[in-house]
């Protein structure tokens, strides 16, 4: 059996339970530091080498841009933090295995492509995920506050760990005087067992990601069902039609206990792109 076809039928929403979460224990070099010692020293079970709220609110918040360019730092309604979320088993910030968050390298907006001497594309329908940053006690925007953001590609795998040859669909963004950061990626598939999502760590600075520290806030974003559909109907989702058709948020592993901090706000096409939107309260 091929590693895709073992990937097709195994894990499920096990690939997703808690799974080491708390403070790192291994930092592996995104470039340099072989995985080899740091899987020894986590003891990861057979992952493959690294290469190289109480009421929903719009996620829909304005840039400084779509404000008439003020530098004002965003204020949105207070309110209590996103949901905190399992990282999952295939993180690469030192929890389990490699730590791509040791190469300059990963603070990059487009994470379609691989880095660190590592050649390849992700290929999928174009999105752009746009997420806001604030404080939850105020609903003030956190300025350089760090987001690590990744998930999986067209096909349901993850790289560094199922892609061994790749690190795409993983960057790290500093947020502006609005909070905001953005990524251009493609639409994550959907593999059994797990609703449609992305995974993201918020840390208090770049500083504070790289060292090593525990993430602020994890947590997960959803996207809406008629989004995924659209898109599933691409030929490059593979089996990502089937494995959501027998999901709902309802009954997701992750998301049934809450999801509604954590829906995105979808618009696009399936030919002109899709951009989701979701305001992060920490």
């Amino acid at each position: 059996m091929s590693d895709h076809d073992d990937h097709d039928d195994h894990g499920g929403f096990a690939r997703d339970v808690p799974h080491l979460v708390g403070r790192r224990h291994a930092l592996a070099l995104f470039g340099g530091l072989g995985l080899a010692g740091a899987l020894a020293a986590c003891g990861a079970n057979g992952d493959p080498s690294f290469s190289a709220s109480s009421s929903p609110v719009s996620s829909s918040v304005p840039t400084s841009s779509q404000s008439g360019g003020s530098s004002t730092s965003l204020v949105a309604s207070a309110g209590a933090a996103i949901s905190q979320e399992t990282q999952g088993p295939y993180p690469a910030d030192g929890s389990n295995g490699p730590n791509v968050l040791t190469d300059g390298a990963i603070v990059r907006s487009d994470i379609t492509t691989s880095v660190a001497g590592l050649t390849g594309t992700a290929d999928g329908v174009a999105l752009e995920i746009a997420l806001t940053i604030v404080d939850a006690s105020t609903g003030s925007a956190i300025p350089g506050a760090a987001l690590y953001l990744w998930h999986c590609t067209a096909d349901g795998r993850y790289s560094i760990y199922e892609e061994r040859d790749q690190n795409y669909l993983r960057g790290v963004q500093v947020a502006d005087d609005n909070g905001r950061v953005s990524f251009t990626t493609v639409f994550p598939g959907c593999y059994a067992g797990r609703w449609p999502h992305a995974h993201f760590e918020v840390f208090d600075s770049l500083d504070v990601a790289t060292s090593g520290a525990a993430a602020r806030r994890t947590s997960q974003l959803a996207l809406p069902e008629g989004d995924c559909n659209a898109v599933y109907a691409d030929s490059r989702y593979g089996n990502s039609a089937g494995s959501l058709s027998r999901l709902s948020l309802d009954t997701d592993g992750v998301f049934r206990d809450g999801w509604a901090d954590q829906l995105a706000t979808v618009s696009g096409s399936v030919t002109d792109g899709y951009t989701a939107s979701l305001l992060v309260r920490v």
